[in-house]
């Protein structure tokens, strides 16, 4: 069987992308082939290398104010990695239409709300300031707009009375790491069904 090659991008300590890798084992359709930072000092750099996954860093500070010159360094280690499928894992730079393009209906990201409510950062706040009876997560193909494209996969997730934006947060950061490994698993082998959990 050969197996769907998988590139993840990731700003930070990699939760999410710990719980995709770990979960492209056994009949699961997809293998990871790279995790990529644009912070060379992301935890989760040291994560993937401990699982034996090649990495690479392209520090985007260099390239203040201007993203094309920022998104042709980050393609290079992207096509030397040749992914069928690329996963936006707590990556927190804004894709240009024309980044996106190059992996039209082959990019996912995973984002802290109930889209299409909540777009952009804040979720948690916003979400609480709102009265909102519920929160959650999706999982969504990455298009040209921010935090749009169809929904692959939503998780809900209770507001309780009292909550904070940290406490609500860590509770959908769980079923962020069962909601993204499930949609994946499902995408990879060709099925773009809504997952609905829990």
């Amino acid at each position: 069987m050969s197996h769907k090659r998988v590139a993840i991008l990731i700003s930070g300590g990699g939760s999410n992308m710990v719980s995709l890798v770990d979960s492209m084992t056994g009949d699961h359709p997809a293998r990871p082939c790279l995790v990529l930072s644009n912070d060379a000092n992301a935890g989760g750099l040291t994560k993937a290398a401990e699982r034996g996954i090649p990495t690479a860093s392209v520090d985007h500070r260099p390239f203040k104010g201007d993203r094309a010159a920022f998104e042709a360094e980050l393609l290079k280690p992207l096509e030397e990695a040749q992914p069928d499928i690329v996963c936006l894992a707590g990556f927190m730079r804004v894709l240009t239409g024309g980044f996106v393009s190059r992996f039209q209906g082959r990019m996912l990201n995973i984002h802290p709300s109930l889209l299409p409510k909540y777009k952009g950062l804040n979720t948690h706040a916003r979400a609480i300031e709102a009265g909102d009876a519920e929160h959650g997560c999706s999982v969504h193909e990455v298009t040209a707009a921010l935090d749009d494209g169809p929904i692959l996969g939503q998780a809900r997730v209770d507001i309780e009375p009292g909550d904070t934006s940290e406490a609500l947060a860590a509770r959908v950061l769980v079923w962020e790491h069962k909601l993204y490994p499930t949609v994946l698993r499902r995408y990879a082998s060709g099925d773009r069904t809504p997952v609905l959990l829990p």
